[in-house]
């Protein structure tokens, strides 16, 4: 018939393998009748979209079908379509058994796949921070009948993490959205709920795929997958236009678990969290990672874009543009990076506090305090002879704040007696007339970075238990 069709009677043809999933859930499984011929299919199935391809399964030795077929589409929304419209029909007028239509499973996926299949349905987006799941609804209602929509929050602040499912009733209404939408929205197919790892070379602890239906060029989502084996990683490539954000693209010829994600990019201090996100179309690695300030996620960029890990293969690492003003976080990206300078070199050579606190004669004043985190209004310090209830230990990396900041910053939290830094050791302690007020400032602040410096705060222990600790002996 053509070329397809004299192909397959030979028993040996099917579409090329780097083609099969490309776009992913472009091709559909159908079981027909073993009578049914490769014309008819052509007839029924094109109205729906561009086909691509069209096998049909023989016996090798009687050359007789299987009555087996499959059909490739140019985009997924068609062949979920198709998959819609025609399962459970009759290809013809003296066809009695109705047809199976399935999306058909990619090369690393168990099954075929269904109309009722929640891993056609349920989309993962990339969202500002800033949008409700009204904002998400309203955005994605133009692609069919939502069932419903979530924003993933962060589990202790209940902000916003930038990220959210769309759930639809259709298959086609999902591959749809994902075609259509705003690249932006970096919009992808989720993993099911439910859906556990079956193998320790499956623990990714993701829940989402990671290519988009039909997106061209895929360059926009991973940058780096179209180069043969990441051959180019010039550092000094600085791609003109590229957005500047706290959060990271992370992809890798290797598949990698949260751990070692976590492993590599906590080099980098400042590390908020990291997210697998699993692909099951290939076996690539891919992964989100966010800092809590833009500085550590440009160096972060800087130093691991490129890494090998394991030796042998390199990870790309790419911004992802969650909207933030470029701009605004550069310009508090420097502001941060000359309050930790200050600080460093207070820490390094004391005499020159005098120098800051006073100005040189120059009317200068301290740095003022540069965190994401929302701090409390200033508040009176208690008086000196006030009795301790509560006494914090602080940690400080990769050095000490200045004793103002420091007091500037835990005097917030109210009834603060006093707070001091040991001598030649990156740690502190703050005293507290009032537990809750400590505990306040321990929920505030532990974990988190100021003026480039991330601190540890924790309740310390007391004096009594520290003297009936055992003395080192030299």
């Amino acid at each position: 018939m053509d070329e397809a069709g004299s192909s397959a009677s030979g028993g040996g043809f099917r579409p090329g393998v780097d083609s099969l999933d490309e776009p992913p859930n472009s091709r559909i499984f159908l079981v027909i009748s073993k009578y049914t011929p490769e014309s008819v299919l052509r007839e029924r199935f094109s109205p729906f979209g561009d086909i691509q391809d069209i096998w049909v399964v023989r016996d090798k030795h009687t050359k007789e079908s299987k009555g087996i077929a499959f059909v490739k589409f140019a985009r997924s929304s068609q062949a979920c379509r198709a998959m819609e419209e025609m399962h459970g029909q009759c290809l013809g007028p003296n066809d009695t058994k109705p047809i199976k239509v399935f999306i058909a499973q990619s090369r690393s996926s168990g099954s075929h796949r269904d109309v009722e299949d929640e891993e056609l349905t349920r989309i993962f987006v990339m969202i500002p921070k800033s949008y409700t799941e009204e904002d998400l609804r309203e955005k994605f209602k133009v692609y069919g009948d939502i069932e419903y929509c979530s924003i993933i929050k962060n589990k202790v602040t209940g902000e916003s993490k930038g990220l959210g499912y769309v759930r639809y009733l259709k298959p086609s209404q999902a591959a749809q959205a994902i075609e259509n939408c705003d690249r932006s929205f970096r919009a992808i197919l989720a993993e099911p709920k439910n859906k556990a790892s079956e193998s320790s070379d499956q623990d990714y602890y993701g829940n989402m795929r990671q290519e988009g239906l039909g997106h061209e060029p895929r360059v926009n989502l991973f940058p780096f997958e179209q180069q043969s084996e990441f051959s180019s990683f010039d550092k000094n490539d600085s791609r003109g236009q590229e957005a500047i954000s706290k959060r990271l693209s992370v992809v890798s010829r290797v598949p990698f678990t949260e751990e070692q994600l976590f492993s590599i990019f906590d080099i980098i201090p400042g590390l908020e969290y990291c997210e697998v996100q699993r692909d099951p179309y290939s076996n690539y690695g891919h992964g989100v990672v966010q800092y809590f300030n833009v500085a550590s996620a440009i160096y972060a960029k800087y130093k691991l874009h490129g890494f090998q890990y394991p030796p042998g293969n390199r990870i790309g690492v790419s911004f992802i543009d969650d909207g933030s003003n470029a701009t605004d976080l550069l310009r508090k990206m420097a502001t941060q990076m000359v309050a930790a300078q200050l600080a460093s070199m207070v820490w390094n050579n004391p005499n020159q506090q005098q120098f800051l606190q006073f100005g040189g004669g120059s009317g200068s004043q301290l740095p003022q305090i540069q965190t994401d985190v929302i701090l409390p209004s200033c508040k009176k310090k208690a008086p000196p002879e006030t009795p301790v209830k509560e006494r914090l230990f602080i940690v400080f990396n990769p050095h000490p704040l200045p004793l103002d900041i420091l007091e500037d910053i835990f005097c917030r939290f109210g009834n603060l007696i006093e707070v001091y830094l040991v001598s030649g050791k990156n740690v502190g302690y703050a005293k507290y007339a009032d537990r809750i007020s400590a505990n306040d400032a321990i929920a505030t602040l532990h974990g988190k970075i100021l003026n480039g410096v991330r601190l540890k705060v924790m309740l310390a222990e007391s004096p009594r238990e520290e003297s009936n600790k055992r003395q080192r002996t030299y």
